[in-house]
């Protein structure tokens, strides 16, 4: 009797299958990813910046050693302190008044709206005859920062003290501090900022700042409802600048 032939099985489509299961399941994976901390990295400096004269004062130094140890303006301090210790020098002698406490920590200076208004209108006619494109973008960027001081006053309703140019918070960590001190203290460093901000927003906005934030972000591409939500931050930003320098770890 005759041996039947098994018939072959085509496998020609196989390796098309298996492609398309391995593209489903890159599609519908989820990777799980280390998030880091989002910073806005600066502009470069031009070539004509003078830089601001800097005073010890102006400076809210915070240190971090190798035993996660603090040392904040040059006394000891707990991490759980540090936040409000900032929020002290960002407050530093006053917003809407006149204080007397923490001169140690940089001056606020008064608005000044008359003195804005006229440099304003001196930046106007120096841009109506300068034709070199990157001073003519510098010399927007002043009229714009000046426009939202002024545009802060008007929404206060009264003048308001501002952070001199020099005041900033600087941290340093050494080489073998650890991660999570080190995201620790840049979180509560932060927090200063965006409590006084989210603060000042509700006084004057009803909403925190945060809010402010992700309602802008949404409305990014609807250029009517997302210019309101960017001239109050801008308000906002004026009082309470975001302002954290970091040093190259040492040992």
């Amino acid at each position: 009797m005759a041996r039947r032939e098994l018939q072959e099985i085509n496998a020609g489509s196989m390796a098309d299958i298996a492609f398309l299961l391995l593209v489903f399941f890159l599609m519908v994976t989820t990777i799980q990813t280390e998030k880091g901390i989002f910073r806005q990295l600066p502009p470069p400096i031009p070539p004509d910046f003078e830089i601001p004269e800097v005073r010890e004062r102006d400076v809210f130094v915070v240190l971090v050693n190798s035993k996660n140890q603090l040392l904040v303006e040059g006394q000891p301090m707990e991490l759980g302190r540090l936040k409000d210790a900032a929020k002290e020098f960002l407050v530093a002698n006053g917003v809407f008044e006149d204080t007397a406490e923490n001169q140690d920590f940089p001056i606020r200076s008064w608005v000044n709206e008359a003195a804005i208004r006229e440099s304003v209108q001196n930046l106007e006619d120096l841009k109506a005859t300068t034709e070199d494109e990157e001073s003519l973008k510098s010399i927007e960027e002043s009229i714009q920062k000046n426009q939202r001081k002024l545009n802060a006053v008007e929404v206060f309703g009264k003048p308001y003290k501002e952070l001199p140019g020099s005041a900033m918070i600087s941290m340093q960590n050494d080489n073998a501090t650890d991660y999570d001190t080190y995201i620790q203290v840049q979180n509560e460093l932060q927090s200063a900022t965006n409590e006084l901000r989210d603060e000042l927003a509700l006084e004057y906005f009803g909403v925190t700042y945060i809010a402010l934030e992700d309602e802008a972000e949404k409305k990014r591409n609807d250029a009517k409802a997302h210019a309101p939500l960017k001239a109050k931050m801008y308000t906002i930003q004026a009082v309470f600048p975001q302002r954290i320098s970091e040093a190259e770890p040492k040992n």
